[in-house]
């Protein structure tokens, strides 16, 4: 896809032409004057409001590879997980986008060859444990983690080829973990890094992540780590696995590798802070030409692993934000995908929050409230703000010191 998809929509309302008839604008006609003051202005205007009726039109898509037999006896990354998700798919006006491998190359752009190779061949074994989280494989684990990395690809080169307004990746074995060199945390191979990378590949100049898994996306920080094009921003509960992203973790990339170490039991309110004051401006500095999102629910104040405090409708909210900040950086091109989550019933709830998000439509609230006080966050969101001077804060700091 070309960088401007206004000419042709602009043709349609008359505004932009390449005829010389009666009707043409003259400075767009052969032979006539040049644009008059103010004409870019009114072009981006005519192509914002185009695009948006266009926009409208487009139909958010979904990947589905739930990975059956990807199972390991008493395991919280369990197919179980998306039971009563899958139900949940025919409240929304969604098509479904069929998956398809990830070659060796597409993934190797992410991950060493003989990283790959030690997967591969961890499978042919069977069913065993590759990594103390406990990362499992089974039999057709190498198969199952090529299929959700291809499943991605195939739902994110459909909203870059404009054939989607936006999507959802359903998918699993999850990847934020993956880092290029090994397997770890639940997670085989990177999807959604993997999935940044081939977006460069395609033609896209700057690519975002936004991860809200309750997690530290390790892995996914470790493949932007030297690539100034790909930015990667971490809301994560602090102190528990796999023990990484820390405010000053990358002082290399300030203002792109951004984390958000969070308290336990930090839920909407303090998400909604962090996303006012360190997401928005994130997002709108970095002017994406994708964005891309971990969905983790394991953020959900009743995951059986973690103790973060997002109910349903926390997820509801900042996935509208993150979609309106896609609307106005990224002419609406997001694409959503599944990291962890181990209560079902969550899982389905905030799946429902992001399709209602992607869709326009109003999210039912199941009145999963967070039944504890939570905890406040200023400090931290204050800190990082200061770290990567976000909205002036380190300015001021140093004009009042």
């Amino acid at each position: 896809m070309g960088d401007d998809t206004c000419p042709p929509l602009l043709s349609v309302c008359g505004v932009y032409t390449t005829a010389s008839g009666p009707h043409a604008p003259p400075m767009l006609s052969s032979g006539g004057a040049p644009p008059p003051q103010g004409y870019a202005a009114y072009r981006e205007m005519i192509c914002r409001i185009t695009f948006l009726s266009y926009n409208d039109i487009m139909t958010t898509v979904y990947v589905w590879v739930p990975s059956p037999q990807h199972e390991y006896p008493d395991h919280p990354e369990r197919p179980g997980r998306l039971t009563l998700l899958e139900a949940r798919l025919s409240q929304f006006p969604v098509e479904k986008v069929e998956a398809r491998f990830a070659t060796r190359e597409e993934v190797a752009r992410v991950h060493e060859p003989s990283m790959i190779s030690s997967i591969e061949a961890a499978c042919v074994r069977g069913e065993t444990i590759i990594d103390f989280a406990p990362t499992f494989v089974t039999a057709t684990s190498f198969q199952d983690a090529l299929l959700a990395a291809g499943g991605t690809l195939a739902c994110v080169r459909a909203v870059w080829r404009g054939e989607a307004a936006n999507g959802f990746a359903i998918v699993r074995p999850p990847g934020h973990h993956a880092e290029p060199d090994r397997a770890m945390g639940f997670c085989l191979f990177n999807n959604v890094a993997i999935a940044a990378r081939d977006l460069l590949e395609c033609g896209a100049q700057r690519v975002l992540v936004v991860d809200y898994d309750a997690h530290h996306g390790n892995g996914t920080e470790a493949a932007f780590w030297t690539d100034e094009r790909l930015g990667y921003l971490s809301t994560h509960q602090w102190g528990i696995y796999p023990g990484t992203g820390r405010i000053d973790e990358a002082p290399h990339a300030r203002r792109r590798i951004v984390n958000v170490p969070l308290p336990a039991y930090a839920g909407n309110a303090c998400f909604d802070l962090a996303a006012e004051r360190i997401l928005a401006p994130w997002v709108r500095s970095f002017r994406p030409d994708v964005l891309l999102v971990s969905a983790g629910f394991d953020a959900h104040w009743d995951d059986p692993i973690t103790t973060m405090g997002l109910s349903s409708m926390g997820f509801y909210a900042l996935s509208k934000r993150l979609v309106e900040l896609a609307e106005e950086c990224c002419r609406g091109r997001i694409v959503f995908v599944l990291e962890g989550g181990y209560n079902p019933r969550n899982v389905a709830n905030g799946a429902a929050a992001v399709f209602a998000a992607l869709t326009g439509r109003e999210f039912e609230d199941p009145g999963d409230r967070f039944p504890v006080r939570e905890p406040d966050v200023s400090r931290v969101v204050d800190a990082v703000c200061s770290w990567h001077e976000f909205d002036g804060s380190a300015q001021r700091a140093t004009r009042s010191g």
